[in-house]
């Protein structure tokens, strides 16, 4: 099955990637590995969530945070490359999580990023993981994830391709 139709069973509609927040771009290909930029719990420009899990926020909802970021990555997947076929597997995923220093819940709420991977690209979204528990993120997020992802060939395209990044 094809991504953009696994999507669509999901009920997953996926708009354009966020903007930076800085002086970086937002992913970097080297060869047929694309590194994204960590993301947090944005859409349209607003944070969804904020606050530390474990005392604003429950597990659950920083699991959902997770999701979002997922989301925010899967966007920007499609801008790099056009069409999310190209995925050839998801490699890493490193998830922070803004909590107290009495949580330790990390994998499950980085679960939710885990989770949203396997379900749009099956085995192909399986990957490795580190959760971190950390004191604080940018404009208080609960949860910030970023990704390794193995990409294949793109084939070639007359017109408009993908987004302009850094290929190197």
């Amino acid at each position: 099955m094809q991504v953009e139709e696994r999507l669509k069973e999901l009920g997953i509609t996926l708009g354009p990637p966020p903007t930076p927040g800085g002086n970086y771009v937002r992913y970097v290909q080297v060869g047929n590995l694309l590194f994204l930029s960590g993301t947090t719990p944005r859409h349209d420009g607003e944070q969804l969530f904020r606050g530390k899990v474990g005392r604003e926020l429950t597990l659950e909802q920083g699991y959902q945070a997770a999701r979002i970021c997922t989301l925010n990555h899967l966007r920007m997947l499609k801008a790099a490359l056009g069409d999310l076929d190209r995925v050839e597997r998801i490699v890493r995923v490193t998830g922070y999580v803004n909590c107290t220093p009495e949580f330790t819940q990390h994998p499950k709420v980085i679960n939710g990023a885990s989770d949203l991977l396997v379900e749009v690209f099956g085995e192909r979204g399986r990957h490795v993981r580190t959760a971190l528990g950390i004191s604080g993120l940018a404009n208080d997020a609960p949860v910030e994830t970023e990704m390794i992802v193995q990409v294949r060939e793109a084939a070639p395209a007359e017109g408009k391709g993908p987004d302009p990044g850094i290929y190197l």
